[in-house]
């Protein structure tokens, strides 16, 4: 079975036996492994996710590339940058993390990776329509395990990390697969960890694992305020996006995060640029530029933000979503295991508690990620639309991914999700009462093309 429409964006994610099954995971195995050989690579390693399919659905794609005469390594249950780290490692041509990361229990999915490059957008389309010709290669593979690539990885983030104090730190694995990984390294370094649902479990049985979403933060805030203890940790079920409440229970979003990483960043990288995308408040560039860096906006999109970081060269980066990509001292992919010890670290060193980190700067009122359902088909065509009216009209409109308004005293943003039926918005201004203008005004345009 190979339906159209679990090719996205960034990856490949369904609902299992309605949209993806055994028999998908063998063609896109046999399809991935046919790319690979024609470009004349030939090694994959494979990981997955805790689900409850996911390792009948990663045997069947081994069983898919060996076909093609891949040699594939098995890495088994890992976090996906568990899986990028052993693509670096082991030295690999290709990467397959079977996870359909933050969604729901019955879903599963697979992100493929060319090195430490995502396969995405077009080259995923092509993939698809490979597998529609059945446009295969012909070969006999060879299959290893590796069971020691969790150790190795640990080892080496632990070497990487200095935490110079004993930390209070909770960490919230939402029951996914970055449970097992970092309170053993903040262990190690001397921190006292409390662990909350970091026990892998297919079915989430605490709570959805999207540590950007407040509600599901609720048991963490509640447990750091009782504990009095100095900092969340909070990751998703690939542990790819992080998530971090202070010691008063209030959760960061996520540009928030980058700010307090980025501040770090650039006094030991002074002028260095910071990508961040179009979700990210105003705030954060203008801090960016205060501290001594360049603030670049771009596209949302893990894929999308690790090409454009080796496009133009900059090692540090983030998304509103809670992916950090980290260059400088490590591999440059969004992995939330590390940068959580990073912002350990930086807890470690201050005098001040999380709660204060940011709060000479200046006071904005902004929304969090707005989600309007919209589908596929016309979600792009609404966007356009309303993107073409604002220009039409004068206004300031930043298009790199959606439409992005900006004003004198704020912005509002209208973008088509890649990964749901959605219209992604935001919006920010200096009073209350301005960021409401502002969002009327962009819903407004909005509802006359849904």
């Amino acid at each position: 079975m190979i339906k159209k429409e679990v090719f996205r964006q960034y990856d490949i994610r369904g609902i299992v036996d309605e949209q993806l099954n055994a028999e998908s995971y063998y063609l896109i195995g046999k399809g991935f492994g046919s790319m690979l050989r024609e470009k004349g690579l030939k090694t994959i390693v494979i990981g997955g996710d805790a689900r409850h399919t996911t390792r009948s659905f990663m045997d069947s794609f081994i069983r898919g590339a060996m076909e093609t005469g891949c040699d594939i390594t098995d890495v088994g249950l890992v976090a996906t940058p568990v899986l990028y780290f052993a693509i670096w490692k082991l030295k690999m041509d290709g990467g397959a993390m079977i996870t359909a990361s933050h969604n729901p229990s019955q879903y599963n999915g697979c992100k493929l990776n060319l090195g430490l490059g995502s396969v995405y957008a077009e080259e995923l389309q092509e993939l698809l329509q490979r597998i529609l010709d059945e446009r295969f290669v012909e070969g006999e593979g060879t299959l290893k395990q590796n069971d020691e690539i969790s150790d190795i990885y640990i080892d080496y983030i632990t070497d990487n990390i200095e935490i110079e104090r004993p930390v209070k730190v909770i960490v919230d694995g939402g029951n996914g697969m970055g449970g097992p990984y970092l309170p053993e390294i903040l262990r190690r370094k001397g921190c006292e960890v409390i662990e909350m649902y970091t026990d892998p479990d297919g079915d989430f049985p605490n709570h959805h694992p999207d540590p950007t979403v407040e509600e599901n933060m609720v048991d963490l805030s509640r447990d750091i305020v009782e504990a009095e203890y100095e900092v969340g940790i909070g990751l998703d079920g690939d542990a790819d996006r992080i998530g971090v409440v202070d010691e008063k229970g209030k959760m960061l979003y996520g540009d928030q995060i980058l700010n307090i990483l980025a501040r770090d960043y650039l006094k030991k990288n002074p002028g260095k640029g910071v990508i961040a995308d179009v979700k990210c408040s105003k705030v954060l560039f203008d801090d960016i530029e205060a501290y001594g860096g360049k603030g670049i906006m771009y596209k949302t999109g893990h894929a999308n933000i690790k090409m454009y970081m080796k496009e133009v060269g900059v090692e540090f980066a983030g998304e509103m979503s809670g992916h950090v990509f980290l260059g400088d001292r490590y591999l440059g992919y969004d992995d939330a295991i590390y940068a959580g010890c990073r912002f350990v670290e930086i807890v470690a060193k201050s005098e001040l508690p999380v709660s204060r980190f940011l709060e000479d700067q200046p006071k904005m009122f902004n929304t969090p990620e707005l989600h309007t359902k919209c589908e596929d088909s016309r979600k792009f065509e609404v966007v356009d639309k309303v993107c073409q009216e604002f220009k039409e009209e004068g206004y300031n409109v930043n298009d790199i991914d959606g439409a992005r308004i900006t004003f004198d005293d704020g912005w509002g943003l209208i973008r088509a999700s890649n990964t749901t039926p959605v219209l992604v918005t935001r919006y920010e201004a200096t009073t209350k009462e301005r960021m409401e203008e502002i969002r009327d005004l962009i819903e407004g345009k909005i509802k006359k093309y849904l």
